[in-house]
């Protein structure tokens, strides 16, 4: 071997070495950064939220197939993945029948977030769920022997009372009761591997607590829990925030904001949709700055939108110009599932490149699962095949 062909074969052989072994032409992508404990920079937290979806009802269901999905699609915020909507009595069977999934979930990948809901509403049923005294001891109570007590988390006079159905009602956050369940919630979510808890309409549940005294304090003692027993020391706060975010002193109450991602339809042509800065009351824009828990600050909080459902209008398919909520009269997620397939698809690359280039704070949060309603599996005959193009849009963030 002459002079100058050695030196190309050393040159070739640190190409390869400098490759990693994977041979010239070979990607080599800069691969996000994940890593969090007790505090979370908003680099990693962002890195979350670019991979966020809702897989609500995740862990009700246990499908494989969800499993299988969310491995393939490379979801890292995995959102409302437990929740109750009533049937408080029912969460202990619910926590026992989970704890394998989860436990499988994290096996999958260890970085991921789930993220579970406490929702504003509670029923008579929370009659029957008995109060640990480690509940009554983070309030400086004596322990009783006593199940929690649903007249003392609702609003006096009426208020809000039976909003949702009968017995079915508004909690009250002013009250110590509802701040008792409250923590105990959570309590039960961090104990099952939840790193992120969603607080639903927020502001609907503080007409007696208009400075958020009390919210601020039922958070700060979910937090202080999470510093010593989440998996990686804190747990992620954030709820719906119409008015742009929850600011005290300078300081957010939550690590992100969250609301729905209000499409707005478009007239005369059904029954297709756009999204739109200050249209109705969307976030886009709005997102309240502070200091954060994690001590950095920001002008506007990241954060995430979503298909939401909240339930379909009397003229679902048809248009109303002074409806500013529903999208076609469906609510988001009906609209969304009543589309063909191909606007499906085109809709989410549409909808999550359109919030980043009109917002640098905000995500659209993919939908993979919305309760038994909708999933976006590739595989299950019911499924609306949104995977790949979920997966796709992932895969083409560059960093």
């Amino acid at each position: 071997m002459n002079r100058m062909n050695k030196i190309i074969h050393l040159g070739l052989l640190l190409c390869l070495l400098g490759t990693g072994g994977k041979g010239l032409g070979s990607e080599n992508k800069k691969k996000p950064n994940y890593f969090f404990k007790g505090k979370i920079s908003r680099t990693v937290l962002e890195n979350y939220l670019a991979r966020s979806a809702t897989v609500a009802s995740l862990l009700h269901l246990t499908l494989d197939d969800d499993l299988r999905m969310m491995q393939n699609t490379g979801v890292k915020f995995a959102g409302r993945v437990i929740w109750m909507w009533g049937g408080e009595s029912k969460i202990d069977a619910l926590i026992d029948k989970v704890i394998p999934f989860v436990k499988r979930i994290h096996a999958m990948d260890p970085d991921i977030i789930l993220q579970g809901a406490i929702f504003e509403i509670i029923t008579t049923d929370v009659n029957n769920v008995p109060i640990p005294a480690s509940v009554f001891e983070e309030f400086n109570l004596a322990p009783e022997n006593r199940n929690f007590n649903y007249e003392k988390m609702i609003y006096p006079f009426g208020h809000r009372v039976n909003h949702w159905d009968k017995d079915a009602s508004v909690p009250d956050m002013s009250r110590t009761e509802t701040k008792m369940w409250f923590f105990y919630v959570a309590k039960r979510w961090i104990d099952l591997g939840l790193e992120a808890i969603h607080f639903g309409q927020v502001e609907i549940m503080d007409d007696r607590d208009r400075k958020r005294v009390h919210w601020r304090d039922v958070i700060a003692r979910i937090r202080s829990y999470a510093m010593k027993h989440a998996r990686r020391n804190i747990v992620l706060c954030d709820a719906h925030v119409p008015g742009g975010g929850i600011v005290h002193d300078g300081k957010l109450m939550f690590d992100l904001h969250s609301f729905p991602s209000r499409p707005k339809s478009l007239k005369g042509q059904p029954h297709k949709a756009i999204l739109e800065k200050g249209f109705s009351d969307s976030i886009y824009g709005r997102s309240a700055g502070g200091l954060t828990p994690s001590g950095w600050s920001c002008e506007s909080l990241p954060y995430i939108v979503e298909i939401d459902n909240f339930g379909n209008s009397d003229h679902a398919g048809e248009y109303r110009e002074s409806d500013k909520i529903h999208v076609w009269g469906w609510d988001e997620i009906n609209w969304f599932i009543n589309q063909p397939e191909s606007y499906r698809n085109e809709w989410l690359e549409y909808a999550y490149r359109w919030v980043r280039e009109n917002d640098p704070n905000g995500y659209f949060q993919l939908p993979l699962r919305r309760f038994q309603h909708y999933s976006a599996s590739m595989h299950d005959p019911k499924g609306k095949r949104q995977e790949e193009t979920i997966k796709k849009i992932w895969r083409s963030i560059s960093y």
